[in-house]
């Protein structure tokens, strides 16, 4: 076992202070490991957020790029994909201030009423339960697709990346308060779109 992967599977138990010493040292191993282990998430929610594969594969990049010039700055006292999801989250939000001034309501608008292109899924079920699955999958994405981008993140934080409401509220830099009542609504807003589909 490498150092590198000690570091790591020591991280994955909570060991985020050997974790915050690796990125330090930018160890490549390590970063190699990350980026294997948050690959499919960090794109899905780059791809939701954005609503464009293009667009979802350019800030994945700029994404690792920044963690590993900023990996001084990680603290061990949060957990990675949070750190992760707000650098992510920062690089499209600046991106949407220079393309559209003084205004975020733009982070509402890729993708809305469009269906979500999917990532790759693991291949680790039947064909049958394949074909089950992405057919859920494409009634819920087209669902989300039609949400406020801002309902569309923290639904995906929640129940896609299983962060908490805290950890959701870090990321998006909104109060608790905030991310309950966005939640609620966009579940709210999700159910009835799903609810009219299959009337």
């Amino acid at each position: 076992m490498t150092i590198a992967t000690y570091l790591f599977s020591n991280s994955m138990e909570g060991d985020t202070e050997a974790l915050a010493r690796g990125l330090r040292r930018r160890d490549p191993d390590l970063l190699d490991s990350l980026i294997e282990q948050y690959h499919y998430r960090l794109f899905r929610y780059l791809l939701y957020l954005t609503g464009s594969r293009e667009a979802a594969e350019d800030f994945f990049q700029e994404t690792w790029v920044r963690v590993i010039d900023r990996g001084h700055q990680y603290k061990s006292k949060y957990k990675f994909e949070t750190w992760l999801f707000t650098i992510a989250r920062n690089l499209v939000i600046d991106f949407l201030r220079r393309k559209t001034p003084g205004s975020l309501d733009a982070l509402d608008e890729p993708g809305e009423g469009q269906p979500m292109p999917e990532p790759a899924a693991p291949d680790s079920l039947s064909p049958a339960d394949l074909a089950a699955a992405h057919e859920r999958r494409e009634r819920v994405a087209e669902a989300l697709a039609r949400l406020s981008a801002v309902y569309r993140e923290v639904l995906l934080l929640r129940f896609q990346e299983d962060l908490s409401l805290e950890e959701i509220a870090g990321v998006v830099a909104a109060p608790l308060s905030t991310v309950k009542s966005r939640l609620y609504r966009g579940l709210s807003e999700l159910r009835e779109i799903l609810e009219r589909e299959t009337a």
